[in-house]
């Protein structure tokens, strides 16, 4: 299981990727904010984030990874204080623990909350291709695929329908209802073409003068 470690402190950050590694993890350890940054980008099973580093602060290193990596993150710092714990949780951490901590506590809470977020999957899968609704996500062969968000919004329609048609109708009453802008029949066609070519896939069926459906594979 990999893991994000940032610590800028020597001996704890020693200490706590030994333990880590000696437990089954695999550790990428960042001693400071733009170092985090870098390595932000893969998936990690969960994060562990100081809130003091030297080059800012974790509070904003999260708000800023959890734009585009949603995995689980806890927050590792000797600021106890009250509203610190209450900012914690209310960015959306698992888990806040205050130094000095019990390494045994530590591995405890990482292993509750790993077992928690992987009872929990709203991942939708057809042939190659893998949709995430939490994460606004779609990989191909786990290789991700950049969509606009109408695109997804779209594939997501078809994908929670797999196997059944969809109309047309019912596709542009959900794109209005994002878009804001009107969208004409023709304009869905260009979507559909679109995503087929990004996703280099057939299992989008079009049903004629009817809608389209996705096949499960």
């Amino acid at each position: 299981m990999k893991l994000l470690l940032v610590e800028d402190n020597k001996s704890i950050a020693k200490g706590l990727t030994y333990t880590l590694t000696s437990n089954g993890y695999e550790v990428t350890l960042c001693d400071c904010f733009e170092e985090a940054l870098r390595h932000s980008g893969e998936d990690y099973a969960v994060m562990i984030i100081d809130v003091t580093l030297p080059d800012g602060s974790g509070f904003e290193l999260y708000e800023t990874i959890r734009r585009y990596n949603h995995a689980p993150a806890v927050f590792l710092t000797a600021m106890d204080d009250e509203d610190s714990i209450v900012r914690g949780f209310d960015l959306g951490a698992e888990d806040y623990i205050t130094k000095p901590f019990s390494n045994r506590e530590l591995l405890a809470r990482l292993s509750r909350i790993i077992r928690r977020s992987r009872t929990i999957d709203n991942t939708i899968t057809a042939g190659d291709i893998t949709l995430n609704p939490d994460t606004l996500t779609v990989t191909k062969n786990d290789a991700p695929v950049e969509m606009t968000a109408l695109e997804f919004r779209i594939l997501s329609m078809l994908m929670q329908n797999l196997g059944k048609t969809v109309t047309r109708e019912i596709i542009l009453e959900k794109i209005w209802d994002i878009s804001g802008n009107y969208v004409n029949d023709n304009t869905l066609s260009v979507y559909i073409k679109r995503i087929r070519r990004k996703l280099d896939t057939d299992l989008i069926k079009t049903i004629k003068g009817i809608g389209y459906r996705m096949e499960e594979k």
